[in-house]
This record gives C-alpha cells, sequence and structure tokens, in this order.
C-alpha cells in the first residue's frame, strides 16, 4: 500500500448502478411492510438469557420458564421472542403490515392462511417461508405496549456550543437501555433468489449493495435494504442479506441512546464477563455507531446509536466489499466478528463451505476466492 493512501477511498458508495445491474426493488410488490416487529429464537436455558438480556439493556414482558419476551423503551411490540427449545437456533424475523388489508393481500398471494397470534401479543399473522426454508411471518394489529421511562442522551460541549456549564459528565457504568430493534442480517446460499423474494413479498428497497473487489461483473453478493415509506425516512437497513456457505443468522442491531450509553453499557457487560466481539466504532453503510457482544449461546448482537434515514427516493448504493471497508473508524474487524476465529463456529462453517461447493447454489468457487479476498482486505 502506498504511503499516505487512503484505504476507505472509493468505498463510500454514493455511486449508483451501471446499466443493467440490479434495480434494488420490485417493480409490483406484493406489499409494503413498514418495519420488522420482533425475532424470534429458541434457547434451551431461559434463566440464562434473561440474565444476560437484562445486562444487554432490554426490559422483559413475559418471562414463565417456557416463554421469554424481551422489549426495549420505544413503544410497540417486545424486540425478541425466546421460547425454551431442546437447542439454540434462530426461527425467523417477523414484519409489521402498515395495514390489516395488506396483511389479507399477502395471504391470498401466498396460499397461506391467516390466525391470530397468543393472547399476549395479540393480532394476526401469516407464515411464509423464504428461499432458504427460513420462516417469515407478518402480523398486523398486535398489541401495542406503552413507552417506558427512556434512557435520556447527555448535554454535550461539541467545539465551541458549550450548552454544559457547571455540571459534570458522569455517565453510570450500567447496561445500556435499549430503545428498539433495529435490523437482522442473514447469510444465504441462495443470494439472488433471497433479496428478490423479500422485495417482491415485502417491497423491501436496498440501500446499498457490495460486490466482491474486481468483480462487480458477478453482481452484488450483500445487500442492506430497507422498507419503502414513501416519503417517510426509514432505517438504512433493516434487513441485510449476505452471500455465504450457510444459510444462518449473522447478527441482529438494538438502538440505544448514544455513544455514552453504548460505551458504558459495554464496559458494564465487560465487566459481567461477557464476551466482547468487535468495536467500538462507525460503519460505513448505514453510519451507524456500534458495538458487537455474544450472548452465552453465541448469538451475535449489536448496540448501535446514530444511524442514516432514506426516504423512498434515494436509489442503491454499490460499493467493493472489503474488511477494511466495515467501518470509518475503530478497531480492525476481529476474526470472531468475520466468523474465522478458531472455534466450533469456523469449523460448522468450514464444513458448510465443502457441503455449498457440492450443492446446486450461487455459493461457488469463484464465490469462496472472492470472500477469501475480503476477509484479507
Amino acid at each position: 500500500m502506498a504511503v499516505g493512501h487512503d484505504p476507505h477511498t472509493g468505498l463510500h458508495s454514493e455511486h449508483g448502478a451501471l446499466a443493467g445491474e440490479h434495480p434494488g426493488r420490485a417493480a409490483h410488490p406484493v406489499i409494503k411492510a413498514d418495519d420488522l416487529a420482533w425475532l424470534e429464537f429458541e434457547k434451551p436455558d431461559l434463566a440464562r438469557a434473561e440474565v444476560f438480556a437484562r445486562a444487554f439493556g432490554f426490559a422483559v414482558t413475559l418471562s414463565t420458564g417456557r416463554e421469554l419476551h424481551l422489549r426495549g423503551t420505544d413503544p410497540g411490540a417486545p424486540c425478541v421472542l425466546i421460547r425454551r427449545g431442546a437447542r439454540s437456533r434462530f426461527r425467523g424475523p417477523v414484519f409489521r403490515a402498515a395495514e390489516r388489508s395488506d396483511l389479507l393481500r399477502l395471504a391470498e398471494f401466498a396460499g397461506r392462511p391467516i390466525t391470530p397470534l397468543p393472547d399476549a401479543l395479540g393480532g394476526v399473522g401469516v407464515d411464509l417461508a423464504d428461499p432458504n426454508g427460513l420462516r417469515v411471518r407478518v402480523v398486523s394489529d398486535t398489541h401495542e405496549l406503552p413507552a417506558l421511562a427512556p434512557q435520556e442522551p447527555h448535554t454535550f460541549n461539541f467545539g465551541h456550543d458549550a450548552r454544559r456549564r457547571n455540571a459534570t459528565q458522569r455517565p453510570p457504568r450500567a447496561p445500556a437501555r435499549v430503545q428498539r430493534l433495529g435490523h437482522v442480517v442473514l447469510q444465504t446460499t441462495k443470494y439472488r433468489q433471497t433479496l428478490d423474494w423479500y422485495l417482491e413479498h415485502l417491497g423491501l428497497i436496498v440501500s446499498d449493495f457490495l460486490y466482491h473487489p474486481g468483480r462487480r461483473d458477478r453482481g452484488p453478493v450483500m445487500s442492506f435494504i430497507r422498507c419503502d415509506r414513501g416519503r417517510e425516512p426509514a432505517d438504512h437497513h433493516t434487513l441485510a442479506l449476505t452471500l455465504g456457505p450457510a444459510n444462518r443468522y449473522v447478527h441482529s442491531a438494538y438502538q440505544v441512546a448514544d455513544l455514552d450509553a453504548l460505551a458504558a453499557g459495554g464496559e458494564y457487560l465487560r465487566d459481567h464477563g461477557y464476551h466482547h466481539s468487535w468495536g467500538i466504532g462507525r460503519h460505513i453503510q448505514g453510519s451507524q455507531l456500534f458495538d458487537y457482544w455474544r450472548d452465552p449461546d453465541g448469538f451475535m448482537v449489536e448496540h448501535f446509536s446514530d444511524g442514516d434515514l432514506f426516504d423512498a427516493t434515494l436509489e442503491p448504493g454499490w460499493a467493493p466489499m472489503t474488511a477494511s471497508g466495515l467501518a470509518q473508524w475503530g478497531p480492525p474487524a476481529t476474526a470472531d466478528f468475520l466468523g474465522v476465529k478458531p472455534g466450533k463456529e469456523a469449523l460448522r462453517e468450514l464444513r458448510a463451505v465443502f457441503s455449498a461447493l457440492r450443492e446446486d447454489n450461487e455459493f461457488d468457487a469463484q464465490r469462496l476466492l472472492g470472500l477469501l479476498k475480503v476477509a484479507r482486505s
């Protein structure tokens, strides 16, 4: 690398598509989902899951020994539902329809029944399956939990704009208070098929595409996807999809008030012996301040703050996928975050590579080489 060269030059993806590339949206989607409602998991030890959830910053709305509901301070449905199961696994995402009529239209299109949800949640839902077989639930008319007292941002002295006088800044080393669920990231062996499925069924639109360096001609291998709310801005991504050797959950992200909440909350997690994966830093795609942790079952979860909001007028950006391009500033991406840290997870991914290369999917030898190049970049 040349002396003085900025490795982030050209990584910011305000540049749009070339002729013939994926438009990043469906011409005639069935519905336009309003938001990500919650995520569902199964875990064998709900008591342990609850202890971590409180340390991470969730409030608990239901804890029966068989089921655990976690929420943030914002009004709405719980962020996370965990049911007791024989093994730890991600069951799938749940999206919220803007109106009951959307749910009816989606159910008719998919040939699936609309069923009532449990009394603790209220409302109704329809269950679909994406091209990887993952259950995707869409719901409507769920109970609206009232807002909880938020974690108030501090008063900052930025430059010469000194608003705090005769007062100190003492953020407590305590759990960050989760405000809401932000996004979920999924890996798929059928990236293009899966991308098109979510765009067509749920009306999601792409904010940014990433491609393997030097292989843009083969198309994107990752997309950051937001809800289409027209002129109302939505999170830069509610769902992110990436091509890989296995169909799996990658991580989910939860908003907190500010950098102090994120950092002090992280120190609290560290003090209580939880596993830090990567951070603190600021992403490029989405611009979020981020900090990544592992829960006791190995699931990666993210605290984030200060993310981008886009309305439906912005077209997708395109950029090369590189490890250094994951952040504008912060420590280098760790082996744990990249999934290459020696251990059970890396071994599972390695086995998945050999399996995927023998099957009919989008993860071929050239894509493997591209992924290895990303990890080294």
